[in-house]
């Protein structure tokens, strides 16, 4: 074989695949899956984000198979001894990936590439998973940007390449054996991910019909529709984009096409866009911060006063048991479906960093190891945004009343009701707090808090008060 290794990771599709491109012009394509979890540090996947690479290696499988390619699948400790070894069973002379951002990534790849060099072997790394690298949209003083809002603009103005067709490709003559998918134990061990498959279709095929779905049915009115956890307002394409199923380039030419011929309202489409900003601004923070995962950008929030036994509290807050409906509801919803609405992490965070006073970092495991959108990059932005400790985050002063968010966005408690049925006896005016409704609403409801409901396990008045003053403290300083 002369011609080269496509080593397939977070890239699972065919069209606007960069690396593929290259190594099908460098001639007969093997395709390669390492799986090295040990590789990635402390941020293997978690148990929902292996569910979802389960699904996606094997639509991609598949999608080979169509153009009479194999998926070979190996299991490693060392993914430069494996591509060594592959080199010299098939005389491969080009090794081709698109580039990973998460700093243990970054160290192997690099290490990798260079001794690959060393070999003799022609390595390429792309870009497949970003509009644009981390480090080219930059200031004009030549700085990296810590705000979003100039950061989308640059990026707004420098515009975005055009999405890729799958490239022409052959197989070659022998291939390696491998082993199956199922070999690599990714499902679950108990049947929690049962409820998944009524709402995700992992890969390629899922992630175009999806993003077609959002473009003609939500698409008109998203800015608005985006912040109501009972409506399907939303475009549930995140976690394909994590897993590299389809691209942001895909993604932004096929809304801006719906720009160019008028049938997307600006506001909307610009709205939409923007979050596909706010993924690129998450990397482009850890790409310059590759710590954010672990330690606040804002060195004070270290000496924060967290509470000192928060195992309990966090156990009620996991299993949606916290007494209060929309975080029980967006909690439960994550437990069931993989994923969250975006409003409610907000709303679920604030009151586990705030009035509850417990680590961000304790939340953010939970959100790595449950969410199918998992993205290391993303969720460690979020969780300092929430916490009021990262870069363009939201201000110390900020705490989220779950009542007043429920009350808001949810206000017939449609979405309560849903995630939380015990309470759906109860009239839309009590069903964000059901520890202020009179004794007769609760009875007619069928409903004995503290039995039936838990009654809340914080004061959200008194945590409150007590998060500012724990805030005051750290911003004085010693």
């Amino acid at each position: 074989m002369s011609g080269a290794i496509m080593w397939f990771r977070r890239d699972l599709r065919l069209a606007d695949n960069p690396a593929l491109i290259a190594a099908a012009t460098a001639g007969p394509v093997l395709p390669v899956y390492l799986h090295a979890p040990a590789e990635e540090g402390s941020w293997a996947p978690g148990a929902a984000s292996r569910w979802w690479l389960h699904h996606s290696l094997a639509n991609l499988r598949d999608a080979l198979a169509a153009h009479n390619l194999p998926l070979l699948v190996l299991r490693t400790d060392d993914s430069l001894t494996t591509l060594r070894d592959l080199i010299r069973l098939t005389g491969a002379r080009h090794v081709a990936w698109n580039r990973l951002y998460e700093p243990a990534a970054i160290a192997r790849d690099r290490h990798i590439k260079q001794a690959l060099r060393d070999d003799d072997v022609d390595v390429t790394s792309h870009n497949g998973a970003l509009l644009f690298e981390p480090w080219e949209i930059r200031k004009q003083d030549g700085g990296h940007y810590k705000a979003f809002t100039p950061f989308w603009r640059a990026l707004r103005r420098t515009g975005a390449p055009r999405p890729q067709p799958v490239p022409a490709m052959s197989a070659p003559a022998e291939i390696p054996a491998g082993e199956s998918i199922d070999a690599l134990n990714l499902l679950p061990s108990i049947a929690w991910d049962r409820g998944f498959y009524d709402y995700w279709q992992p890969g390629e095929q899922g992630a175009m019909d999806r993003l077609s779905r959002f473009l003609d049915q939500r698409l008109h009115g998203y800015d608005t529709n985006r912040d109501w956890p009972a409506v399907d307002g939303t475009s549930g394409l995140s976690p394909h984009l994590h897993a590299g199923d389809i691209s942001p380039r895909q993604i932004y030419a096929a809304v801006e096409e719906r720009l160019g011929d008028g049938s997307a309202p600006t506001d909307d489409a610009e709205s939409f866009l923007s979050e596909i900003g706010w993924r690129e601004f998450a990397h482009h923070l850890l790409f310059h911060y590759p710590d954010m995962p672990e330690d606040p950008l804002d060195t004070r929030f270290r000496a924060f006063p967290w509470r000192e036994q928060p195992d309990e509290p966090l156990l009620a807050w996991q299993t949606g048991r916290t007494g209060i409906p929309i975080v029980d509801a967006g909690m439960r919803e994550l437990w069931a479906t993989g994923w969250m609405h975006n409003r409610l992490r907000m709303v679920v965070g604030s009151l586990l960093t705030k009035n509850l006073r417990i680590p961000w970092q304790r939340g953010e495991a939970w959100f790595w190891d449950t969410l199918v959108d998992a993205d290391l990059a993303s969720n460690g932005m979020g969780w300092q945004w929430i916490q009021g400790c990262g870069a363009d985050a939201a201000p110390y002063f900020r705490i989220f009343n779950p009542v007043r968010q429920g009350e808001r966005f949810d206000p017939e408690g449609d979405y309560v009701r849903r995630w939380v049925p015990e309470l759906a006896g109860l009239p839309a005016k009590h069903i964000h707090a059901p520890w202020q409704a009179p004794a007769g609403e609760l009875n007619r409801a069928g409903i004995r808090l503290g039995h039936d409901y838990p009654e809340p396990i914080v004061d959200l008045k008194v945590s409150r008060q007590q998060a500012l003053e724990a805030y005051q403290a750290i911003r004085q300083g010693p």
